[in-house]
Order: structure tokens, then sequence, then C-alpha cells
């Protein structure tokens, strides 16, 4: 096996391949120096590294039951939006990863994150665990979209944000600098394509977000319509770094698609309507709505049993699009001992936090 700095090389190789002289060189200086700081972190800006490793690290899994899956589960990848009935709705919110893998993959890479995300005094490995597998069981049972119109308001509590920091959202997009390069043309024409008919003048303008994705170029529109502000926001998309290391069967290269809309607006789920691909540029909408919990602001919440549950459930929901499936998820359960899952989780986190210090003392 490669080791760390190897992996990082060949995959940055790709990725510049990939991308051309639209890759932030910018960003992925900012996304080795983050690699640097903790495991979760680093969990979260090298899936490709994940991708290449896991079947190694928890062999029992590569005959599990195959779903399409959102492939870069953890902690901050749930969020908020609206949905087409304006509706706020709460669940996965990043699947540009998402790629036909084995069920469990989504679990034990969702359970690891938690393990390198707790402090000394932090939740058991084992609540962790069962708290994520009962709420998935419970989704492939029966599904359904998390709305927080009505239900769940503990949770609707914890994300609706304050007047003040829904000012300070608008604020901050709005001071963004334009960029010291034109803005491609396929990015601009994204933006004006998503953005409302009607609106002000606006100059898109390249925007540093997320961890696994720094390096892809990203930019934003914030333009004025109909007395208030609206917000859209254009990215480059791959295929996923799942298909990278694992090509089809049969296949001479990787599969080339990109599954994050297919996912998104999956069979028990409530997508947003302006989360759309346009050829290789995912175009949604931002705005105070579309919000998550940060695991620096309040880690007390993310790892609470009750959101870990929740977390669960709505992996299941996104695995849910195929009832067959659903069926064989869980006899392939129901075959493996009671603690499978924080098992694998104990060994893939230990795992990552080595390769993280290994790449920490290399950098």
């Amino acid at each position: 096996m490669a080791t760390i700095s190897q992996s990082v090389r060949d995959y940055e190789t790709w990725l510049r391949s990939q991308l051309g002289t639209d890759l932030v060189e910018a960003d992925i200086v900012r996304k080795h120096a983050k690699m640097s700081s903790n495991g979760f972190v680093f969990l979260r800006a090298t899936y490709w590294r994940w991708a290449e490793t896991i079947l190694d690290i928890c062999p029992g899994f590569a005959t599990a039951p195959q779903v399409l899956a959102i492939g870069d589960t953890h902690l901050e990848n749930f969020g908020t939006w609206r949905d087409a009935e304006g509706r706020l709705v709460w669940g996965a919110n990043d699947f540009d990863d998402a790629a036909v893998m084995p069920y469990a993959l989504d679990l034990i890479r969702l359970s690891a994150s938690a393990l390198l995300a707790r402090s000394d005094d932090g939740p058991p490995t084992r609540t962790i665990a069962a708290s994520i597998l009962t709420g998935y069981l419970r989704a492939m049972r029966a599904p359904a979209p998390i709305i927080l119109e009505r239900d769940h308001k503990w949770l609707r509590k914890a994300l609706l944000l304050p007047d003040a920091a829904r000012r300070a959202f608008w604020e901050r997009f709005a001071a963004l600098q334009p960029g010291s390069k034109p803005v491609p043309p396929a990015y601009a024409g994204a933006l004006e394509a998503a953005l409302p008919k009607g609106c002000g003048a606006y100059v898109p303008k390249p925007r540093a977000a997320g961890t696994g994705s720094l390096g892809r170029p990203r930019f934003v529109a914030y333009a004025e319509w109909q007395g208030g502000p609206v917000l859209r926001e254009a990215k480059a998309m791959l295929p996923s770094a799942w298909a990278l290391a694992h090509p089809p069967q049969g296949s001479s290269g990787m599969d080339r698609a990109i599954h994050a809309v297919d996912i998104a607006a999956g069979r028990m789920r409530c997508p947003d309507p302006h989360y759309k691909l346009s050829g290789t540029i995912l175009v949604r909408r931002l705005s105070p709505n579309s919000i998550k919990i940060e695991i620096d602001r309040n880690p007390e919440m993310l790892l609470s049993p009750d959101m870990l549950e929740a977390m669960g459930f709505e992996i299941g929901n996104c695995h849910s699009s195929d009832p067959v499936t659903g069926s064989a998820i869980e006899r392939d359960i129901k075959s493996r001992s009671g603690t499978w899952l924080s098992d694998t989780a104990k060994a893939a986190a230990a795992a990552v936090a080595s390769e993280q210090r290994a790449w920490s003392q290399a950098s």
C-alpha cells in the first residue's frame, strides 16, 4: 500500500489532470494544513484515501449488499434545506462522492468520524455505534424524510439561526471580493441559469469552502431580487473517488457518472429543487436555511444519541431507493456479530489517526 504522502501526490496529480488550470492551488495548500490539525479533519479531507484503504482495514464487507451510497459520510455532512413545498428539511447534504458500494461503509465512516471527533469524556464507542445502527435499521423498515415543520422540535430548535446570525450570513457573502482572473464561462452560465429571472446586477466571485472539496473551483452569485438577497453556488464535480479506487468489474476505466443528484432525489427524500447538475457543475441555493451543525461549535449536540440515531436514519433514507436491497441488508446485519459496527469503526478510526500522525510529521 502506498504511503499517505504518495497517495496525496497521486490523487492531486489526477485532480490536476481533471481540472487543469481551473484547479485552485491555494486551496490545496490550505487543505494540506488542515490535514495536519486532527484526525476528524483529516478524515474529511481525504475521502479518496478512505476509498483506497477501507476494504483492507475492514475486509469483511467487500461482498456486503451494495447500494447507491453517500460515500463521504461524517458528522458534518448533515444540514437543512427547503424542499419544493417550502418546508424545512434536514438530512445528508453533500453527495460529491456518491457511488455504488457496500452499504456498511457509510455506517462505518460516520461512526469512525464520531470516534475521531469526540473528546476524552465523549460517548462510548458502543453507544455511538448502537445509536447509528438503531436509526439505520428503523429507516430500512419505515423510511421517511426528516421534515422539521411540525416534528423533530429538538432538531429544529438547534438549527434555526437567530436574527444576528442570519444578518451575518448575508453580509459575509456580500463582502466577498472578485477573483484575480475571469470566472470560466461554464460557471458563469450555470449561475446565470440558476438565478431567478429579473435579478439585479451581480459579479460571480470565487469562494473557498468545505474540506475534501478544497482545490475544486467554486463560485457564488449574490444578487438582489424582489426586495431581498438571493444566492447561488456553482462548484466543479468529478467522478467519485470510490470509482477511482474501485473501477466497475469488467470495465477498463472508472465509472465517470456523477451520482450526486441521483441520491439526493432518492425515493425517500425531499430534495432541494435548486440542487441541480449542469454538465459537471453542481449548482445549489445557499441561504441561512441551508445550514449544518459544526463539531467545533456544538460537539455535545452532534455526538448525542438522538443526533447520531437521526444521522443513521437519514443514511437509511438514502439507501432505501431499492426495497429489495433493503431486505438483503437486514439479512446481512443479522448475520454479523452484535458489535460489528463498533469494532470496525474503532479499526477504521485508528487507521485514520495513524495516517494523520504520519502526514503531520512528514509535513
